[in-house]
């Protein structure tokens, strides 16, 4: 054999050697990559691309309020959020609507969402730190509006649930055929 080809010999072996030792890296590389990453995600951690930062600015004719309620009301259909005083003043409100979700849009777990960040930071704008949160109705958006205000970093005292429930009152509507 010529030097041209014993050179050409060593340079493939090189190249395979080579070949089989990037698999095993790369399998390493992979396995601490998925050791770094966490199994899933937490709500603040969802919540804090779309909240960020959180500036807190004083609002205009401030009611400088440090404790109130905050009332959940989770239609099938829709999600209302009021933040009021312990007297039961409106500080700050927000529905599905008013933030632009329409038709079964509004029923949706991140269309409360939105609508509890935009009433919360209202709210925390005129001084409202805690809160005693009253839910009301079966709708989809009770649990994910809860949340999102743990997430905003209200201190939540109370959790109540303030559904009606009638005692035998009046009839119930017929159910439906579908």
């Amino acid at each position: 054999m010529s030097e041209e080809q014993k050179k050409q010999e060593a340079a493939v072996a090189e190249a395979s050697a080579q070949a089989a030792e990037k698999p095993e890296t790369q399998k390493a590389e992979a396995q601490k990559s998925e050791a770094q990453k966490p199994s899933q995600p937490t709500a603040a951690d969802l919540l804090s691309s779309d909240v960020g930062e959180i500036k807190i600015r004083k609002a205009k004719g401030s009611k400088n309020v440090h404790s109130g309620v905050c009332h959940i009301n989770a239609t099938f259909n829709n999600t209302k959020v009021s933040f009021t005083d312990a007297k039961g003043n409106v500080i700050s409100w927000s529905s599905a609507g008013k933030m632009n979700f329409r038709g079964s849009r509004k029923s949706t777990a991140y269309a409360a969402q939105v609508v509890t960040q935009d009433a919360g930071k209202i709210a925390m704008s005129h001084g409202m730190k805690e809160v005693a949160v009253n839910v009301k109705g079966p709708g989809m958006g009770r649990d994910s509006a809860i949340r999102s205000l743990q997430a905003l970093g209200f201190s939540v005292t109370a959790i109540v649930d303030v559904t009606p429930v009638p005692h035998n009152g009046c009839r119930a509507p017929k159910r439906r055929r579908v």
